[in-house]
C-alpha cells in the first residue's frame, strides 16, 4: 500500500505559495483523502487537502469550474507526489447552516447550465449501459482472487441488469447533459457567510445530469422515488429545463435516475473493492452494499 506522503505534498506546496512553515489540524481524513486547515505564521489559514488515485485531478476540476463561473473554493497551489495529489484551497471558514433541497437545486442549475468542460471523461449512453458489464468483470478478477466466492446472487443480478442495459439506458444524453459533480449531497454544498461553495469535484463527470439530483438525498435509506420527483419538479422551477422531468428508457425521470445511479455506485463499489481499496477484509461491507444496491437497481429499472 502507498505511503501518505502528504507531509512531503504540504512542503512543496509551502513553497509554491512562498510559505516556509505551517501548523496542521484535521478536518477530516478517510484511507484515500484527507483535508486539514493549516495556519501558517502570519496566522492566515488554507484548506489542505491530499488524495490517491483515482482522486488525483479534483485540482484540474476545480480550476474549470473555477473559470466557467461555477462558485467553488479557488485553488492556490497543487501537486503530486507518487499518485497523490496535494492542494492548498481558499479556506472558507465555517458554515453558517446546512444546505436544504432548495439549495440543492440552485446549485445544480448552476453546474448543470456551465459549459461542457473537455478534459472530463463522458458519461453518454453507450458507456452507461456498459457499467454492469464492468461491474460484470470486477466480480470476476474479485473471484479469480478466491474474494466474493459466496456472490452467485450478485453475478445473477448483474446479468439482468446487462441483458437489459440497452433498452433502459435510453434517454441518457437528453438534457440536463454535462457536468455531473458526482458526490452531489448537501455536505458538499458549504453555505457561508460569503454564500455557496460546491466542494468536492473528485470525481466530476461529463453526463447525465439526472444522477446529481438522484445523489442529491443519498444512499442510506431506502430510494425514494416521490421523494426525487418533488426535487425534480423544484429543480425545474429554479431555471432546470424541463427535460429533467420526462420519461427516459420506458421509465419515470425519477426511477431512471435513482435506478442508474445505484448501478453507477454497484460498478464503483466493485472497482474499490479490487482496484483501488483491495483489502478483502473490507469484503463483508462491500458485498452488503452492493447486493443491497442492485436490489434497487431491478426494482427501480423494472428488470
Amino acid at each position: 500500500m502507498t505511503t501518505n506522503p502528504s507531509a512531503e505534498l504540504l512542503g512543496n506546496l509551502l513553497t509554491v505559495a512562498g510559505q516556509t512553515t505551517a501548523v496542521r489540524e484535521e478536518v477530516r481524513v478517510w484511507s484515500m483523502s484527507g483535508v486539514e486547515r493549516v495556519t501558517f505564521s502570519d496566522g492566515a489559514t488554507a484548506i489542505f487537502k491530499y488524495a490517491k488515485k483515482p482522486f488525483d485531478n479534483e485540482d484540474q476540476a476545480l480550476r474549470l469550474a473555477h473559470n466557467f463561473g461555477v462558485p467553488v473554493p479557488q485553488v492556490q497551489a497543487s501537486a503530486v507526489l507518487d499518485g497523490w495529489l496535494g492542494m492548498l484551497m481558499e479556506d472558507l471558514g465555517p458554515s453558517i447552516r446546512e444546505a436544504d433541497d432548495f439549495d440543492g437545486v440552485a446549485a445544480a442549475v448552476i453546474l448543470h447550465g456551465t459549459r461542457t468542460a473537455l478534459p472530463l471523461s463522458v458519461l453518454d449512453q453507450e458507456r452507461l449501459r456498459a457499467l454492469p458489464a464492468q461491474a460484470l468483470e470486477h466480480l470476476e478478477r474479485l473471484r479469480k482472487a478466491d474474494r466474493w466466492q459466496d456472490a452467485d446472487d450478485v453475478k445473477d443480478a448483474l446479468d439482468q441488469i446487462a441483458e437489459a442495459a440497452e433498452a433502459r439506458s435510453a434517454g441518457a444524453t437528453m438534457e440536463p447533459f454535462g457536468w455531473v459533480h458526482s458526490e452531489f449531497h448537501p455536505t458538499s454544498l458549504h453555505i457561508g457567510e460569503r454564500g455557496w461553495r460546491l466542494l468536492d469535484f473528485a470525481r466530476a463527470f461529463t453526463g447525465p445530469g439526472l444522477l446529481d439530483l438522484a445523489s442529491w438525498h443519498g444512499t442510506i435509506e431506502p430510494p425514494y422515488s416521490a421523494r426525487l420527483g418533488v426535487f425534480l419538479e423544484q429543480y425545474v422551477a429554479a431555471g432546470g429545463t424541463p427535460d429533467a422531468l420526462a420519461p427516459r428508457g420506458g421509465l419515470t425521470a425519477e426511477s431512471w435516475a435513482l435506478g442508474w445511479h445505484r448501478m453507477w455506485a454497484v460498478e464503483w463499489f466493485l472497482e474499490q473493492s479490487i482496484r483501488w481499496i483491495n483489502d478483502p477484509a473490507t469484503d463483508p461491507a462491500y458485498i452488503k452494499a452492493v447486493r443491497r444496491h442492485l436490489a434497487d437497481v431491478l426494482h427501480l429499472l423494472e428488470i
